[in-house]
């Protein structure tokens, strides 16, 4: 259920890495919702893209307001028009809301034939992600560079001292008041 009514991945690896640590569920909610609140920035940036109309407007604007994640967001603004943004858009939004709904549907199930997950070492694959998902930007960019790896940085000396979610958003508020001076 959470993928079907959270579909930002970090949200949901910080929600359940802080539960499954112990951490309380309204702390872990919440932390969940700062860090997601990240794709609100995004929606801002590509509100004048999308230009969601017609009858249902309001639920069309929910719908594509649910699909803006770190991944739609880079393949619609990669785009060198609004139409193609749009379709680029749409088309990575549904290819991954069903393809992550599926797999994680899966994936519950298929658990119970696993054993030990943090033996396989998949806690490596959404950083690693949303790395490829930067790489462009800070390819092109020194002072990028130097401010995702001080946010690295943070995180990393954070983790052992605070609960799991937690170092992350400090990071991005760290990167947040650099980006505003």
């Amino acid at each position: 259920m959470l993928s079907l009514l959270a579909f930002t991945g970090a949200s949901q690896f910080a929600l359940t890495g802080a539960v499954a640590a112990g951490g309380d569920l309204a702390a872990a909610t919440l932390g969940a919702l700062l860090l997601g609140g990240r794709n609100t920035l995004y929606g801002l940036r590509m509100a004048d893209l999308l230009r969601v109309r017609g009858q249902h407007r309001f639920l069309g604007r929910l719908l594509a307001a649910h699909g803006v994640i770190d991944e739609t967001t880079a393949v619609t603004m990669a785009q060198p028009d609004p139409e193609s943004a749009r379709t680029g858009f749409v088309t990575t939004f549904a290819s991954l809301y069903v393809a992550w709904n599926l797999t994680t549907l899966a994936g519950a199930y298929g658990t119970s034939f696993l054993g030990d997950p943090g033996v396989l070492g998949l806690d490596v694959v959404g950083p690693v992600a949303f790395l490829a998902i930067l790489w462009p930007r800070l390819a092109e960019s020194a002072e990028l560079r130097w401010l995702a790896a001080g946010a690295a940085a943070i995180a990393l000396c954070a983790t052992p001292f605070l609960p799991a979610g937690v170092p992350v958003l400090l990071s991005a508020v760290a990167v947040l008041a650099v980006m505003l001076r």
